[in-house]
């Protein structure tokens, strides 16, 4: 039988060298990743690039990029690091020596290979802590998944495809579509 996992603590993580690795903390088990793929990271450049302009343009907060801490239950050892992210202007104190709390958006890009946990666990984790949305980029579908979160999880899903113009809560007048942003061969 294998033993179980070492607990870490929060502390104990924050201690750890700083790194570029992707790694989180997932309720005191920590995960180190290997790099992203070149495909994922050009995704990843894409998307902040265009959201960082329009987040900006329209004075709604700061727009961030991974590797980034973002401790949602310090106690419970949950610390997580999404591919990009969104703190409102109102949420802008949530952003000190890491991000402690919930972002008002999460976009993730999902590789073919899952690197760190369960996408469901994820979207669960992003949810009970107040994350409002949850944008999961399809690479190989070509599609963005666009997720309305609460408290209870999933509360309403919308899928753009290519070239559908993407609606969000978070950034009502943000309208590119996935084709936009990415150029496809």
């Amino acid at each position: 039988m294998t033993p179980a996992p070492r607990l870490m603590t929060t502390d104990e993580y924050l201690r750890t060298p700083e790194t570029v690795v992707p790694q989180e903390l997932l309720y005191g088990v920590w995960h180190v990743a290997d790099a992203p793929l070149p495909q994922h990271q050009m995704i990843v450049a894409q998307w902040f690039r265009a959201l960082d302009h329009h987040v900006r343009r329209e004075h709604l907060g700061q727009m961030w990029l991974a590797p980034l801490d973002v401790i949602l239950d310090a106690d419970r050892a949950l610390v997580l690091q999404p591919d990009l992210l969104c703190i409102s202007n109102e949420r802008a104190w949530i952003v000190r020596d890491r991000v402690r709390g919930a972002p008002d958006l999460v976009i993730e890009v999902l590789s073919p290979e899952p690197r760190v946990g369960r996408i469901e666990d994820r979207i669960d984790a992003f949810a009970r802590y107040g994350v409002r949305e949850y944008w999961l980029i399809h690479q190989n579908e070509r599609a963005i998944s666009v997720l309305d979160l609460d408290q209870s999880g999933v509360s309403a899903r919308r899928l753009h495809r290519r070239v559908d113009p993407i609606r969000s809560g978070v950034l009502p007048d943000f309208h590119l579509a996935l084709g936009d942003v990415i150029a496809f061969d």
